[in-house]
Formats: structure tokens, C-alpha cells, sequence
């Protein structure tokens, strides 16, 4: 019979029930559960919410950092055959109102007071929602709220529950089958309200199984927990992979201790937005510039080897003696101490996704010896599509179609999948099913790209933002948003760039420079500033990003297809694009639509010629206090290159 998640649970209790399952580090120390304290755990809680009244079929949700009991809710409502439904941690109260309904929700279980309070505050609007449970009852002692109860008191309960029927949670396990639904994601709602992706048992665990035979994941693997649980990456790699390969949890203490913990755990299967890994990076090149004379030089050189010799290494091509000679030296020396200082030290294989990876920062970590590669995946195809061999990493593709997967890419440039992960459906959206479930079976991407000649996949932009230049010298020209605003982020100056181009007459763009870099490059040269905003609009600030932009249409215009989406103007915003302000996901994409419209007075600045715009703009504390941010932003011309003919 094929395997469910709490079946794949009973297994390893059943075969290592002493062996570690997950490990959670609690006021500096780790505490560890093995495999059968999680099944007892998951048994007292399905058969505590089963006395509570949730039947097979219906939605629980679950909210929260990665925590143990989390874990084990999710898997509480999968013994029972309900539907675990993760919902993002850091949302504001008002974007769990629309899942909650969406999907009749009348049972949570939360992780602590911030999200009880958030609980508390929907109540109105989700009239269902009758009973909550919280893990962590700090600041809760006085809360008298109908319906609420500490995580406790429902084992309590299912553990009573347990005596008085004998076989019932066996038998409900029995019964939840691989066709069953498994979880309930929804989406990050990049335009409109969110929907839900159904996915089942056997979806998500053929993936899961499939990724792990690529890349040779077994128990003995150990994985970091950081990212948030609601997002279906963090679910296949700690969650779905780790139910199928049996391997170690580890979940940090909060969101500050991760880069301690990382170095703590030292993982071996490891992943990270690209975003993680230019701020490590960023970090590290902070510190080696506050070093002495001699140490900056002998890591410039090093690396300068490294960059040369590493990749090289890595995929298995051949290498000098002398050089194989100086990298090991590097290595004792540079790489290796570097690597534990990273966290890396033990990592076997690395993955990056959800956007471009600068080929300068991939060369990096794979020049250390760091096993890093992109995936293409989403949340409707339980993530694993294409990955990268060991020895065919390339920035500039995110890798070959895996085991069970198709993929044909329409007239149009859009990419089509089919494989044994595509979604069910969207729950109670027979219409947006429709548009992405061909008849055949065929799920539609949204995504732009080609195969290359090895068979890699090149993922332009959405296919949807492809559009063109309308007007001027480039009429007609290519215009891939996505595309220019990664190449605008491979710089470690450029923390999100918004581009616009479609059906204007040239390519103008909103800059949001990086705190950490930029504050720090303005302080080696005694620039004085009081906050982001100051410190964006300085002028030689704003030279420092026309020289980035100037060097990404330089790129641009050597290829000839994008030449004409080079970049005339730009400006720096004066506040950093926040998702609390609806101007990013919660998974950190931008709302380019709802930025054009909330902006529009600087859209038109830019495209009417101006060279300054004052701008006064509406923002939400992380209190959830509201404030004004203004200031006069200043807007900056770039040269446009002519088309640079290629080499034959």
C-alpha cells in the first residue's frame, strides 16, 4: 500500500525508535525527540482533537516558527485524515481572514502570544474559528478568551481519550489513504486573494522520495528548519523529505540565533533563497574589509585561486598539480575556516531557488567546495521539477527535468509540466484550475524559458510580465522585467529593484539599496547619515547605483534580444519595499502592479522628464503602528548602449 505521512511517522518509530527525528534548541540548549516520543506525541494530539470534534475532511490551522509540536500538530491532522493548513507567521491578522474562510476553518493550533492576539482579532470575521491551542503560554496567563486553551490540555485530553478507545488512532491511520489530501498551501497572492494549492499524500511524497534519490539523501542526513513553514519549499525539505528519508530536524531558537545555530548544526542538506546567501556573503566581505593590510591581501589571492580552481573541482574537470597543490593549501588555511565560520563545514549538497542567483556569488560558495545548485519548482508542483547534477551546476540554468517529469514549452515561450507532484486542484477554484489543468494533464507554468542544448532549462521571466517596448529607437524590443531586475540584485548594493518598460518607449526602474552594504561602504568614506532614508538619497549614493545600472546594460546590450531593455533612468526609493505594506509577498516577491499604482506619482515622474519628485508615503511599524516616510527623491540618467555584436 502507498505510504501516508503519519504511516511513514509509525514506520520509523516502529524500525528506530531511539534515533533523533527532530531536535529544537530551547534557551541555548538542544533537546532532542526521537522518532517514538514523536509518535506518542502525534498520537495523544489526534486523539485530543479528535474528542474536540475534527472530522475527516476538515482544515486545521497551524501557525508558527518551525517548532516540534508544530510538526506534530500537522501530522495529528493528517492520522485523523483532516487537512493541515500552514499559514504564514509573520501575515498580519487581516491576510489570515481570507484562508480561515476560504477553508471553514473551526480548530488552530498556534505557536504563541502574537499569534493568539492574531486569533483573537479575526474572531469576528471567521465565526467558525471556535477553538484555539497555543505551545508556548508566555503572556497568556491572563487571557480568558472562549475557546482558547493551552497545547497541554489538548494531549491531556487526547491521552484520556486514548484509554477509553483502544485501536482508534490505528484505525484512522488505517484508513487515511496516499489519495487522501495531504496539506493545504496557499499561495503568496502576488495579484488578489491567495488560493489555496491542494495537494495529496502521494503528491507530495513522490516528489519528496524522487528528490531524494537524486541527490542521495538518507537518515543519516541533518537539516536546518528557518524558513517558514508555511511556504511548501520549507514542507518538502523539512517536512515531506524528512518523513521520507527519516533523516534529523534541527529547529533553530528564534529567527536572530539561525546563523549560531546553523554553525551549531553544521547541516549536510541545506537550503536558501538566494537572498541568505548574498547576506552571508555580505558578511563576510564586511568583515575581511575591517581586517589588516596583510590578511585583505591574502584572501584577495586566495579567492583569486579559488575562483579559478574550485569550480572546476567541483564538477569533476581536470586541474593542474601545482594548482590542485595551492587549493589545498587554501583549503587548510582559507576555505575550510571560512566554510565553519559560514555554518557550511559539513554540507553535502545545497540548493538555492525562487530567484536568479548572481554567477559571481554561485562561483563563490562553489568555489569553496560548497556543493550549491538551483531547482525549479513551485508550490503546484510540490517543488521538485528540474534540479542540478552534482557535476552540471550553472547560474544560468536551474537544471535538467528529474525523474517522472515532462516538460514542453509552448509557441508562446511558457513552460508546461507534467509529473506525479501537480496539484489536485485550487480549493474551491474550479475556474484558476481550469486555466493551469490542461485536459491532458498538463500544468501550466506561467514561467517564460527553453531548454538549452544540454537539456538544462533557462527560465526567462513570468510569461505573463514579458512584454515589449513601445516607441523610440528600440520599438518592439524584448522586455523582461524579472530578468533586469535580477541582474540589477547581483549587486551587493541592490536589495530589490522594480522595473517598468511594457508599452513605454524605454525601461525606467525603482531601486531599494542594501542597509548593511551601502551603510557600510558609506561609513569606509566617513559619509555621515541618519537612516535609510538619508542614506539613499545621498548623491554619491545614487552614483554608486548608476554605476551598477550602467554595467547591467552593458550586459543587456551584448545580447540582442534584450538590448532594447536597457535601462534610461531610475531612481532610489525612500523607504525599503515592505510586505506589511503590501508591496512585497510574504515570500518576498514584488507586487509589481500594486507598486505601479501605489507609486504612480513617481512612475510618471520618471517617464515625464523629471529630475526630482517629492513623494510622501504611508508605512506600518513591525508594532503595527502607522507613520509617514517623505522626501524629495532625486532621479538619475544612465547612458543606453548600442547593440554590441557577438563574437562569431
Amino acid at each position: 500500500m502507498s505510504p501516508t505521512f503519519p504511516s511513514l511517522l509509525l514506520d520509523h518509530a516502529k524500525r528506530r525508535p531511539t534515533a533523533p527525528a527532530l531536535r529544537e534548541k530551547d534557551f541555548g540548549i538542544w533537546q532532542t525527540l526521537s522518532w517514538s516520543e514523536l509518535a506518542a506525541l502525534v498520537r495523544a494530539m489526534a486523539c485530543g482533537l479528535a474528542e474536540a470534534g475534527l472530522k475527516r475532511g476538515e482544515h486545521l490551522v497551524v501557525i508558527g516558527e518551525n517548532r516540534p509540536r508544530l510538526y506534530a500538530a500537522m501530522l495529528a491532522a493528517q492520522a485523523l485524515g483532516a487537512v493541515p493548513v500552514p499559514l504564514y507567521q509573520d501575515a498580519a491578522a487581516t491576510e489570515f481572514v481570507f484562508p480561515i474562510r476560504n477553508a471553514d476553518v473551526a480548530f488552530a493550533i498556534v505557536e504563541d502570544q502574537e499569534q493568539v492576539d492574531k486569533m483573537t482579532e479575526v474572531r469576528a470575521s471567521c465565526p467558525l474559528l471556535t477553538r484555539v491551542w497555543y505551545d508556548d503560554g508566555r503572556g497568556l496567563r491572563h487571557y480568558s478568551e472562549p475557546g482558547l486553551a493551552p497545547l497541554d490540555a489538548l494531549l491531556e485530553a487526547g491521552r484520556a481519550w486514548d484509554l477509553q478507545h483502544p485501536g482508534f488512532f490505528e484505525a484512522e491511520v488505517e484508513n487515511t489513504k496516499a489519495s487522501d489530501v495531504a496539506a493545504l498551501f496557499f499561495t503568496s497572492g502576488t495579484t488578489g486573494n491567495p488560493k489555496g494549492v491542494v495537494h495529496t499524500h502521494a503528491t507530495l511524497i513522490d516528489r519528496a522520495a524522487a528528490g531524494a534519490r537524486f541527490d542521495k539523501l538518507t537518515e543519516n542526513d541533518e537539516v536546518l528548519a528557518y524558513l517558514p513553514p508555511a511556504w511548501v519549499g520549507q514542507n518538502i525539505f523539512s517536512y515531506a523529505q524528512w518523513l521520507v528519508c527519516g533523516y534529523v530536524v534541527n529547529c533553530p531558537e528564534s529567527a536572530s540565533t539561525v546563523t549560531i545555530d546553523l554553525k551549531e548544526i553544521g547541516p549536510t542538506y541545506y537550503f536558501a533563497p538566494p537572498r541568505v546567501f548574498e547576506g552571508l556573503l555580505t558578511s563576510v566581505m564586511i568583515r575581511m574589509e575591517d581586517a589588516g593590510r596583510f590578511k585583505r591581501w591574502l584572501f584577495d589571492r586566495a579567492m583569486a585561486l579559488a575562483r579559478r580552481v574550485g569550480p572546476a573541482l567541483m564538477d569533476g574537470k581536470p586541474v593542474g598539480a601545482l594548482d590542485r597543490l595551492r587549493y589545498a593549501l587554501g583549503k587548510l588555511f582559507i576555505y575550510a575556516p571560512l566554510r565553519n565560520t559560514l555554518g557550511f563545514s559539513r554540507v553535502r549538497v545545497a540548493y538555492t531557488a525562487g530567484e536568479a542567483i548572481g554567477p559571481d556569488l554561485f562561483t563563490f560558495y562553489r568555489s569553496l567546495g560548497i556543493n550549491l545548485k538551483q531547482l525549479y519548482g513551485s508550490t503546484e508542483t510540490a517543488v521538485f521539477v528540474c534540479l542540478q547534477p552534482d557535476n552540471e551546476a550553472r547560474s544560468d540554468t536551474v537544471g535538467v527535468p528529474i525523474e517522472g517529469v515532462e516538460l514542453k514549452v509552448e509557441p508562446s515561450g511558457e513552460i508546461l509540466v507534467r509529473s506525479p507532484g501537480l496539484l489536485k486542484e485550487y480549493y474551491k477554484n474550479p475556474e484558476a484550475t481550469a486555466e493551469v489543468l490542461t485536459a491532458d494533464g498538463w500544468y501550466r507554468t506561467g514561467d517564460a524559458g527553453f531548454l538549452d542544448a544540454a537539456g538544462h532549462v533557462k527560465i526567462i521571466d513570468r510569461a505573463k510580465d514579458v512584454g515589449r517596448i513601445a516607441g523610440g529607437i528600440h520599438d518592439g524590443a524584448l522586455f523582461a522585467p524579472k530578468y533586469i531586475e535580477n541582474k540589477l540584485k547581483f549587486f551587493p548594493y541592490i536589495k530589490e529593484a522594480v522595473a517598468f518598460g511594457d508599452r513605454r518607449e524605454k525601461v525606467c526602474v525603482f531601486v531599494n539599496i542594501d542597509m548593511e552594504a551601502v551603510g557600510n561602504w558609506a561609513e569606509k568614506r566617513n559619509l555621515p547619515y541618519g537612516g535609510y532614508t538619508e542614506l539613499s538619497q545621498k548623491p554619491e549614493v545614487a552614483a554608486l547605483i548608476k554605476d551598477c545600472v550602467a554595467k547591467v546594460n552593458a550586459d543587456l546590450a551584448a545580447d540582442e534580444k534584450l538590448a532594447g531593455s536597457q535601462i534610461s533612468r531610475f531612481l532610489i526609493l525612500h523607504k525599503e519595499l515592505d510586505a506589511d505594506d503590501g508591496e512585497l509577498t510574504r515570500t518576498r516577491k514584488v507586487r509589481r502592479g500594486y507598486i505601479a499604482e501605489r507609486y504612480d506619482v513617481l512612475v510618471d515622474a520618471l517617464y515625464g522628464g523629471k529630475t526630482e519628485q517629492y513623494v510622501e508615503t504611508q508605512v506600518k511599524f513591525e508594532d503595527g503602528r502607522t507613520g509617514k516616510v517623505a522626501a524629495t527623491l532625486k532621479i538619475v540618467d544612465v547612458p543606453v548602449l548600442p547593440v554590441m555584436a557577438r563574437a562569431a
